[in-house]
């Protein structure tokens, strides 16, 4: 009796994760989200000039999704890893870092290669 108990328990937590998996899975914020948001402010933090709408709509977006810590830290993460091994100048550095108030964010964090994305909030 006490074994089908924990059989019945142990198959309620299996399906339990299986439904609750493409939720949890759903909620993270990908390395590929990170790329489709900011890939239209490429051109703009490459060479300058005018903003792209496209790009302040995918910073908006992503900032929009990147709900929880974890996300954010995330975010971070991919966005350090993209650039890591890409020759950048203090130009290039700049424009990046500007990007959220120049979008109408305000990011409690800096956007810089030193930022620990540990311990973004």
């Amino acid at each position: 009796m006490a074994s089908s108990g924990v059989l019945k328990l142990a198959s309620l937590m299996l399906v339990c994760m299986v439904v609750s998996a493409p939720m949890a899975a759903k909620a993270a914020v990908t390395c590929g989200d990170v790329v489709n948001h900011l890939m239209p402010c490429v051109s703009y933090v490459s060479n300058g000039g005018p903003l792209p709408d496209a790009c302040c709509n995918g910073v908006k977006g992503l900032y929009g999704e990147a709900q929880t810590s974890a996300d954010r830290q995330n975010v971070c993460k991919c966005i350090k890893s993209a650039v890591n091994g890409i020759p950048y100048s203090d130009f290039n550095l700049g424009l990046a870092s500007g990007l959220p108030d120049k979008c109408g964010l305000h990011l409690p964090y800096k956007i810089s290669p030193s930022t620990d994305c540990n311990k973004v909030q």
